[in-house]
């Protein structure tokens, strides 16, 4: 075959080598036609019911080994549901009276059901309409070959979309991917940062250029360049792989800073943490040597639920975490939703602007009975640790009062209860608007710690929609403004003895590594993969023959640029 090249933009770093394979989505419509022998159809039914009762099976084993008996029932409901004689009457109805194709019976079945259980006054079965609703989707996955997790391989590949979602990349099966390609996207899409914390390459913003028919031919992509080649001749395979065995050379070499300090030449230390998804991440955190862990999205325990996660299903997440990490810090952002990461059963209002409408901590405030289960969770687990709990989207001092006001009830209510938690609980809260940035003086005195999370405090600062990859140079995380008030911060925080990390893209941004250092953080939560390559940085850097410039370059006025 013709060797082809594409050219997009590089995420995450490095060179794979794989076969192409195509994100299969389900089919947001369903056809709907008559069919003239109803007894294969209702075969075709009962094949796929039993395929999706096996899976199901499969999932709540995976889920009592990993967070216990609570967490593996709401599976085996869901089997239970799946197999429901009423539930498989009206299926069978539609079917041999109706000849109804098997998805569009399912499909009407499923929205029957959800609506008769949303009609009842009782919340558990009401709770249950997104039960019936996911047991539906998964029968209809299985009846239009479409895989759960969306990848049917039995080899790893390189995984082409035009962009996933947030839950989306919580499904995948993470070990039979080497690469990733998006038509569209941007540097800080969920995308990008699960290809940052496995280690793998990433390339967005290839738009059209990469066809349907393309599936199935061997690529090769560099993420540190955006390249992208199918079916590569002798002399370009040679290459590119020559550069992969370099970058494995970099990395053996890289593996002898294990267990070494984070400390420059002239003696300045900073920690090095990790940013995760969820508990299986830990393992890499640890390979890694990372110092801690900087910032757990807690979100994504409930991007992986049909239905609001229950306290002990949180527990023992949580408490998996800090029990595996040890004696390291442990910070989890609460609840994290909204913008870019929507759920269908927190039943959000559709809105124009999400990225500054009712999210993270709003969401919280408004809801206090999500955010009281999650906070008790968070309590009881730290019992196991040493936690950091950190608040995201701040802008005033009155939420963060109520958001601790919410803490002692809780601490209350767990000591009525007998229930031991830690007493040494740091309290943290995210600057990723300007606002908090502004206000740091003030929230300085209310907090144990800051984390900035620069994605967002760009686009906000910038007025630039982070998903957004058209908008290229104008999105610029090292526009002075960003800066200025990261230094701003980092003066605020330590007047007031509060300490200052970065858990944003920016902390593993090497080039910015002398700044961060010059202007007094204190830690930086990077992917568990740029940990090493930061340590090095770190350890490379004189900061006292750095600082006097980057401020002077940082604080500079126009004129003198």
């Amino acid at each position: 075959m013709t060797m082809i090249s594409i050219q997009g933009k590089g995420v995450s770093t490095g060179v794979a080598m794989g076969p192409l394979y195509y994100y299969q989505r389900a089919k947001s419509t369903i056809r709907r036609y008559e069919v003239e022998d109803v007894h294969a159809e209702w075969g075709r039914f009962k094949a796929a019911q039993s395929k999706a009762i096996d899976q199901l099976g499969e999932l709540a084993e995976k889920a009592r080994e990993e967070a216990g008996d609570e967490a593996a029932m709401l599976f085996e409901t869901h089997q239970m549901m799946a197999e429901d004689m009423d539930y498989e009457e009206a299926i069978e109805n539609l079917i041999k009276e109706e000849k109804l194709n098997a998805e569009a019976a399912v499909t009407d079945t499923a929205a029957q059901f959800a609506d008769m259980f949303a009609q009842m006054d009782d919340a558990y079965m009401q709770a249950r309409a997104a039960d019936v609703k996911d047991v539906s989707s998964r029968i209809i996955a299985a009846l239009t070959g479409v895989v759960q997790g969306g990848i049917d391989s039995p080899v790893p590949v390189i995984l082409a979309a035009d962009d996933l979602a947030p839950s989306e990349t919580v499904q995948l099966d993470k070990t039979k991917i080497l690469g990733f390609i998006t038509e569209g996207g941007s540097g800080s899409s969920h995308t990008a940062i699960l290809a940052r914390t496995m280690g793998i390459p990433a390339i967005i913003g290839v738009g059209n250029q990469l066809k349907p028919e393309y599936e199935g031919r061997d690529v090769i992509v560099d993420g540190s360049t955006g390249s992208v080649v199918l079916d590569a001749d002798e002399a370009t395979r040679n290459v590119m792989m020559a550069k992969r065995e370099e970058q494995l050379r970099q990395r053996r070499l890289l593996e002898e800073l294990k267990g070494q300090e984070n400390i420059t030449r002239d003696g300045q230390k900073i920690k090095v943490f990790c940013n995760i998804g969820n508990p299986e991440d830990v393992p890499t955190v640890l390979s890694n040597d990372g110092g801690g862990i900087g910032l757990f999205r807690s979100e994504f325990l409930y991007l992986n639920c049909s239905d609001y996660p229950s306290e002990d299903y949180q527990f023992e997440a949580y408490k998996q975490v800090l029990s595996d990490m040890g004696d390291k810090e442990v910070v989890i952002r609460t609840l994290d939703i909204g913008a870019d990461k929507q759920i269908d059963y927190f039943q959000l209002p559709k809105e124009e602007n999400p990225a500054m409408g009712n999210r993270a901590l709003r969401i919280c405030l408004n809801r206090p009975e999500i955010f009281k289960t999650q906070l008790r969770a968070l309590y009881r687990a730290s019992a196991y640790g040493h936690l950091g709990i950190m608040f995201p989207m701040v802008t005033s001092v009155w939420e963060v009062k109520e958001a601790r006001k919410m803490c002692e009830q809780v601490k209350k209510e767990l000591d009525a209860e007998g229930k031991p938690y830690s007493p040494d609980v740091q309290i943290g809260i995210m600057i990723e608007t300007p606002a908090a940035a502004v206000m740091s003086d003030r929230l300085a005195k209310l907090v144990d710690f800051f984390s900035c999370g620069t994605n967002d405090l760009t686009q906000y600062t910038l007025a630039c929609d982070r998903q957004n990859n058209d908008l290229g140079r104008f999105f610029n995380p090292h526009h002075p403004a960003v800066l200025r008030l990261l230094k701003m911060v980092c003066d605020n925080a330590h007047k007031n003895g509060v300490w200052v990390g970065i858990c944003g893209e920016l902390g593993a941004d090497l080039e910015l590594t002398e700044t961060f250092l010059s202007i007094g953080i204190d830690e930086l939560s990077v992917s568990p993969r740029a940990v090493l390559p930061l340590r090095q940085k770190i350890r490379e850097t004189t900061v006292s023959a750095v600082k006097e410039k980057v401020l002077a370059d940082l604080l500079a006025d126009e004129n003198a640029l």
